[in-house]
């Protein structure tokens, strides 16, 4: 989504030439009208990645695994974990891959620490190959507010 004209600012850099020419080739390659564009969407991917540092920071994003579901077991001690993170993640999609792999893409928002500490539990599970967390600085907005008619009891917005 661009921002108005009124809420940009200009920016002047100086890069080696051969930096400038490897990003008018990924600008081309994206299909990306412009080179500020790739550099907003470099920034903002690197002020994501800054924000997980702080503790304390409530970030939100995706944590994909991908994991071998030879039995029950897998599945079984994924949910066990998932379960202890219930206010972390907002919800699941699982799909089958080839042979006995599983694709799993986790929507979580939370304190940044809590997160990591999430994807480390996942990474003990044998079983499980890839794990990653990618977030951004943007949150999702409260499901319910605290005492409205219908909100869970016990899981005020955060």
């Amino acid at each position: 989504m661009l921002e108005p004209v009124s809420h940009l600012a200009r920016l002047s850099v100086s890069l080696p030439a051969e930096l400038l020419a490897q990003l008018d080739e990924m600008v081309a390659e994206r299909g990306l009208p412009s080179r500020s564009q790739m550099i907003a969407e470099l920034i903002r991917h690197e002020l994501a990645g800054h924000r997980e540092e702080i503790v304390g920071a409530i970030v939100a994003g995706t944590i994909t695994l991908i994991y071998r579901a030879e039995s029950g077991r897998v599945r079984q001690a994924l949910a066990q974990t998932q379960s202890a993170y219930v206010k972390e993640i907002i919800s699941s999609q699982h799909v089958f891959l080839e042979g006995d792999q599983s694709l799993e893409v986790l929507l979580v928002q939370g304190p940044s620490e809590r997160l990591q500490q999430l994807c480390d539990e996942i990474r003990r599970i044998r079983g499980v190959q890839q794990v990653k967390l990618v977030t951004t600085t943007a949150l999702l907005p409260p499901l319910h507010e605290a005492g409205e008619p219908g909100a869970p009891e016990g899981r005020a917005a955060s």
